[in-house]
């Protein structure tokens, strides 16, 4: 599903962030990404949500490689991604039920599709009862459920979660 090999990522003109970065990540696999402060975590995960190309080294998702990609077929092959992001990203003037809808309305899914399923994956987190709550009414944890909620509406592919127990 997911290979890197011999990955570097460098911001500017400063030293690599990543240097000679190699793994491989099969489908159904789970896996925990761990490491100290400053090491690297949030420029790897930024690599595999392909929210960046590498500097150099080869990445392959899906069975394609990305590094030779246009903007639009990175953005297609991005619909396969579920990310929660480690600050939620929610946008503060949606409702929870809004927020999670959002990548279903933006590929053109019907209304009475996407109310079925926001309402579903709502009762599934446990916020069924606050579709209707805006993200600074709702605690922390709240907020991160409805995160969660919004990555796995499309049923991606991949998930991905960064820090996700905080």
């Amino acid at each position: 599903m997911i290979k890197f090999e011999h990955v570097g990522l460098r911001y500017g003109v400063g030293p690599e962030v990543l240097s000679d970065i190699n793994f491989t990540l099969e489908p159904g696999s789970f896996h925990f990404l761990t490491g100290p402060s400053g090491a690297g975590k949030t420029s790897l995960m930024t690599l595999m949500y392909l929210g960046r190309k590498p500097t150099r080294g080869l990445v392959s998702m899906f069975e394609q490689n990305i590094n030779d990609m246009s903007r639009a077929q990175l953005g297609a092959l991005r619909q396969k991604i579920g990310v929660v992001f480690q600050e939620f990203r929610l946008l503060p003037h949606l409702s929870a039920f809004d927020n999670v809808a959002l990548p279903m309305r933006i590929t053109g899914h019907s209304e009475s599709e996407v109310k079925s399923n926001v309402d579903e994956l709502l009762e599934w987190v446990g916020l069924g009862d606050y579709k209707n709550a805006l993200p600074l009414t709702l605690s922390g944890g709240q907020q991160q459920r409805v995160a969660i909620a919004r990555a796995v509406i499309a049923r991606p592919k991949l998930l991905l979660a960064d820090e996700p127990t905080g």
